[in-house]
């Protein structure tokens, strides 16, 4: 009779750390799940203030060129291709303010210092939220890999979770944006 007792405690000990580890699996997907979302809204509207700055007529034509159309495909490329479109956003950005000359241009024109504050703020989020967004990724992907979630299935049917790999370097010339050294204060 004691040896039941052993052996229903032992399970019911089992059944608890499973129920536990698979708990916090959902909750690390729900972290994931949310970090994307941020990731997501963050990539969106520094791609929609860059397709907005490349269509306000306060840039060369060339520059107004470059940057309409690679924020026109983040903003329209598919999931597969996501990462590439948003890395060529990010090249030129670069491109387009490679010098301050053209943040300056920016600036003095009407409404051109809250547009370019805007960018600023975008593109500084990015890499933030695309940190967040790899460390929930890291954290799923460690539990995943044990043993007792493989051979037991807790993480049911959810996807392996993928990395978001992108160039997200800022433009030189907008860190060098007058205003936004008190902001990062």
């Amino acid at each position: 009779m004691s040896t039941l007792i052993w052996i229903a405690v032992v399970l019911v000990v089992i059944a608890v750390y499973l129920s536990w580890t698979a708990g916090r699996l959902d909750r690390l997907h729900s972290r994931l799940d949310a970090a994307r979302a941020a990731l997501d809204a963050q990539l969106l509207r520094r791609a929609s203030v860059a397709q907005e700055l490349g269509t306000a007529g306060v840039l060369d034509p060339a520059a107004s060129i470059v940057l309409y159309q690679a924020a026109h495909a983040a903003r329209q490329s598919e999931e597969e291709q996501r990462e590439v479109a948003e890395s060529e956003l990010s090249q030129a950005l670069r491109a387009v303010f490679e010098d301050s000359a053209q943040a300056e241009a920016v600036r003095v024109a009407p409404g051109g210092e809250d547009a370019l504050g805007e960018l600023t703020e975008a593109v500084r989020r990015v890499p933030m939220a695309r940190r967040f967004h790899n460390d929930a990724v890291r954290a799923a992907r460690a539990l995943r890999r044990h043993r007792t979630v493989r051979w037991f299935r807790l993480a049911g049917h959810a996807p392996f979770p993928l990395a978001f790999e992108m160039d997200d370097e800022p433009p030189a010339a907008l860190g060098r944006v007058p205003g936004t050294e008190e902001a990062e204060r």
